[in-house]
């Protein structure tokens, strides 16, 4: 008789994993994504597109999206999904300019915090508590929001001077900021249109260059989190909750206390979001205001795979295409076609060296249809140019699909006393 010998599970071929780009390799593609847009920009003419002005508005309404991706960021990684960052941010808009009308615009800024956070914690007794799916009670939230807060209008702003049941009177401004020589120097070599000089000089310029107080707070929140979540041991609780609960509660997590923890915080970032557009974005608030940012914020999120810096990428691409909208329109939209026909190409080559032949096919025939479009007309219609941003997200994350990987316990039901 003879014997068979098999090698034992935990001794089988391990999954290759992708390795991480270093930061050296991460600063090359920087340098080659600002050479690309820098040929661009001379190519066709739109100056606009690396302008001080341009980067100045692309990082205002980037704020907003990222605030409230990083709330769908510390709820996820606690492994419940928040859909409802939607109705947080409209609690947000409202509680802040409630507050912020009367008792000034920092005072906006905290009760608006309360007010999403308020949003978080029903999340929470709804998804953590009572089990209900995470997709519904986050849905509830979003319409709970939008009636809650066309209520309280009727009669509270409909009551003051200057305001209406859908318009608040308007918010004393929080403060702007400019850092001095810096930025009047930029502007000037923004102005030269040398070729990746003033490019470079414009996307800094737009950095230094009339900010808002809250934009500071909400960019210092990228590292905080990343900090918070990844360096201390009160985060590797709460990514254990996410990722396996069961396990997480053997070794005396409090499973539950760590889950209402993030979705409240949760709620407090995306209510932050919220406040930017009542107190930043414009000086009152608006029904309607937040445009379906709590969304893209979440797909901002899974464009950055559950990471702060990919999260703070993502909502910055969503920016800065929106932006184009507003500054420039259609010319600029125009230069953006040529610069993602020239990506596309770039991502073929880099899918057919991986043998990726589906993958390559399609990124080559996209790329050579905005080609196409871009040699056949002179300005894009105004009706894609509304649409850009969205579908600049849609072609970014198909593209960086196959690369995500979310938190393992995301969305699933947990009881205590699993893990005993």
């Amino acid at each position: 008789m003879s014997t068979v010998l098999t090698k034992p599970a935990a001794q089988s071929r391990p999954t290759a994993r992708r390795r991480r780009l270093t930061l050296a390799e991460w600063m090359l593609v920087v340098a080659g994504v600002l050479f690309l847009v820098a040929a661009v920009r001379v190519i066709t003419g739109a100056h606009g597109i690396t302008s001080v002005g341009q980067t100045s508005t692309a990082l205002r309404l980037a704020v907003p999206i990222g605030l409230a991706g990083l709330g769908g960021l510390w709820a996820e990684r606690a492994g419940v999904i928040n859909i409802g960052l939607e109705g947080m941010m409209i609690l947000g808009t409202w509680f802040g300019a409630w507050a912020g009308v009367q008792w000034g615009p920092w005072t906006g800024v905290l009760v608006g915090i309360l007010g999403g956070a308020l949003g978080g914690l029903l999340h929470a007794i709804a998804t953590v508590t009572f089990g209900v799916n995470h997709i519904v009670s986050g849905v509830a939230i979003n319409i709970l929001a939008v009636g809650a807060t066309r209520y309280l209008s009727s009669f509270t702003f409909a009551d003051m001077e200057g305001g209406t049941s859908k318009q608040s009177p308007p918010i004393e401004s929080i403060g702007r900021i400019t850092v001095p020589w810096l930025s009047d120097a930029l502007d000037t070599l923004n102005d030269k249109h040398w070729f990746l000089v003033s490019d470079v000089a414009g996307l800094a310029g737009g950095l230094v260059t009339n900010l808002s107080l809250l934009t500071v707070v909400a960019v210092a929140l990228i590292p905080f989190s990343r900090w918070a979540l990844w360096h201390t041991a009160f985060g590797l609780r709460l990514r254990s909750c996410g990722e396996n609960p069961s396990a997480a509660e053997t070794l005396g997590v409090n499973v539950y206390k760590y889950k209402y923890i993030a979705v409240v915080i949760s709620g407090g970032f995306a209510g932050l979001g919220g406040v930017f557009l009542a107190e930043v974005a414009s000086n009152i608030y608006q029904e309607g205001q937040t445009g379906g940012r709590g969304y893209i914020g979440l797909a901002a999120m899974i464009f950055g795979n559950w990471m702060p810096g990919g999260l703070a990428l993502g909502a910055g691409l969503f920016g800065y295409t929106d932006s184009l909208n507003l500054r420039g329109g259609g010319q600029n939209v125009h230069a953006l076609l040529l610069l993602l026909a020239i990506l596309l190409v770039l991502a073929t080559a880099w899918a057919l060296y991986r043998r990726k032949y589906a993958t390559g096919a399609v990124s080559a025939v996209t790329g050579l249809v905005l080609f196409v479009w871009y040699l056949s007309v002179d300005e894009v219609p105004s009706q894609f140019v509304s649409a850009a941003p969205y579908v600049a997200t849609l072609l970014v994350l198909a593209m960086s699909a196959q690369r995500l990987r979310m938190p393992r316990a995301n969305g699933r039901p947990y009881r205590k006393g699993e893990g005993t």
